[in-house]
């Protein structure tokens, strides 16, 4: 359970259960909300929903609208976080189905769902909510660089979606479960509809991302840990600049450096080369030092989810001994995660 983070950050109170909507998506990395949901909050979804060309599935039932209101569902959650968080002309129709079909429709995408005049005269003619979930909270301060009290763990990646989210949720998980006194901050639309709270990172002013860092994990006990979800990376040449304020203001005492080592290049942005783990220890302890300069690297949580077990325990056992640094894979869990868990924690 999280607990409250005061006025600026007043927990999020969605229609529930929900229909997952993975609009015309072909490529995985972008339904990550969905998948999100689906992996992390699966007894408050009922199914999915799609318009022709998607070729993503999280495997939940395929349900058209009406079919999903039937079984119980109360909300349609577009599960697609696209570059530009743009609603696709072919969804429209889509979304006005859902409501017609009495399901509130929820958005973590940057346009406001009440922008465009066929969802604004839908949803004023079924009586259905736009609920907008990328909408920071106002009255954000510029950040201090204050040193607080408490000590917090936030993940880091080589790239955009590929495993900072779950990392995060996992290692919260784990604490929790050896009687640490934790919380989970969400900075992204999915935490924050796990979470039910949280802050949208990408959504607020760049120069109030630190202060709004500094709201998510304020001052706590000496022994609470708070695990804060990161965003994007400091080597993505679209997205640097929430990585860094989040960095920044954040104050990690603790990072764990998040890695798919099939990606090669950043996701939508192919001209530029994936960073090596590396690098990203190496800037992430120089740039992070600003305002912590106690700040260390706990390890590596490897995406090996395109690898069988067998594969995906020897390239973790070989970067282990490469990077000298606990390596592993939450989701697979094991040996491996628990001695991550351990370097976090010393």
């Amino acid at each position: 359970m999280n607990a409250p983070l005061g006025a600026l950050a007043d927990a999020i109170v969605l229609p529930q259960p929900y229909l997952l909507f993975l609009g015309d998506t072909t490529e995985p990395s972008f339904a990550k909300t969905a998948f999100g949901l689906a992996d992390w909050a699966a007894d408050r979804c009922v199914g999915e929903f799609g318009v022709d060309g998607c070729a993503v599935s999280t495997g939940l039932p395929r349900m058209t609208p009406a079919e999903a209101r039937e079984a119980g569902a109360r909300s349609l959650v577009i599960g697609v976080a696209n570059q530009g968080g743009v609603i696709g002309e072919r969804w429209i129709t889509a979304l006005v189905e859902a409501m017609e079909a009495g399901l509130d429709v929820v958005s973590g995408l940057h346009v406001r769902l009440d922008s465009i005049p066929a969802l604004a005269d839908a949803a004023r003619r079924t009586g259905r909510r736009l609920i907008d979930v990328r909408s920071p909270p106002p009255g954000i301060p510029v950040g201090t660089g204050r040193k607080r009290s408490g000590k917090r763990l936030l993940t880091v990646g080589t790239d955009c979606a590929l495993g900072k989210k779950y990392t995060a949720l996992a290692l919260h998980r784990a604490f929790v479960e050896r009687g640490l006194d934790a919380d989970f901050r969400a900075t992204g639309q999915t935490g924050i509809m796990i979470a039910g709270g949280g802050i949208p990172m990408d959504a607020v002013v760049s120069d109030f991302e630190a202060g709004a860092a500094e709201i998510l994990s304020p001052d706590a006990p000496a022994d609470h840990w708070d695990v804060i979800e990161g965003q994007g990376s400091i080597f993505n040449p679209a997205y640097a600049a929430v990585s860094l304020g989040l960095l920044h203001g954040s104050q990690p005492d603790v990072f764990v450096v998040c890695h798919d080592p099939t990606r090669k290049v950043i996701l939508g942005l192919e001209d530029f080369a994936l960073p090596s783990v590396e690098e990203v220890v190496d800037l992430t302890i120089r740039l992070g030092g600003r305002t912590n300069p106690a700040i260390r690297c706990g390890g590596v949580s490897l995406n090996t989810s395109s690898f069988g077990a067998q594969e995906a325990e020897a390239l973790m056992a070989a970067e282990r001994e490469r990077l000298n640094i606990p390596v592993a894979d939450p989701i697979r869990g094991g040996t491996a995660f628990a001695e991550l868990v351990d370097s976090c924690l010393a």
